[in-house]
């Protein structure tokens, strides 16, 4: 079994959760963002935290040892707990997790001219944490999130992630 991640537009955190999770946090809803009407991605293995963050950082050409922004986490509500929690119905216990992408990561990605992208997909192409079938799988990935980006950005919203297990 692997993370699947989808990744979407919404206006806030409460918005985000309805959507990713279920209303008001309610994970036993079974709610998906396609279903609740969310602007979205599927992204199957990709994580924000290092390939995302990879992608980012292509598109600046810094390092991504540089990256100095990280997603928040938005549900279940942080603090993570030290010790496995021993109610199942913990949310903790879901598998499920919902971040919110740095809104400077949404404004890079948006930024990325269209002559831009065949370059940054092949940086992007060469990190060892995907494996594409080809530069052009990670131009067409590159061109996805520039477009959700833009969408997002002129919406005047948030970039989030639910990552499910």
């Amino acid at each position: 079994m692997g993370v699947l991640y989808d990744y979407f537009l919404a206006t806030d955190h409460a918005t985000a959760v309805d959507q990713a999770i279920g209303p008001g946090g309610d994970w036993l809803s079974g709610t998906w963002p396609a279903e609740a009407g969310a602007d979205w991605i599927d992204a199957k293995g990709l994580d924000p935290d290092v390939v995302l963050g990879q992608l980012v950082a292509c598109a600046e050409d810094i390092p991504f040892a540089d990256q100095q922004d990280t997603p928040e986490l938005v549900w279940p509500e942080p603090p993570y707990p030290r010790e496995e929690p021993s109610d199942p119905d913990s949310p903790w216990n879901t598998g499920l997790v919902l971040q919110q992408l740095p809104d400077r990561w949404r404004d890079i990605l948006a930024g990325l001219p269209e002559d831009a992208v065949p370059a940054v997909a092949a940086q992007w192409y060469e990190i060892e944490e995907i494996d594409f079938a080809d530069h052009l799988d990670a131009g067409t990935t590159v061109a996805t999130f520039t477009a959700l980006a833009t969408r997002a950005q002129l919406a005047g919203a948030h970039l989030y992630c639910r990552c499910g297990v």
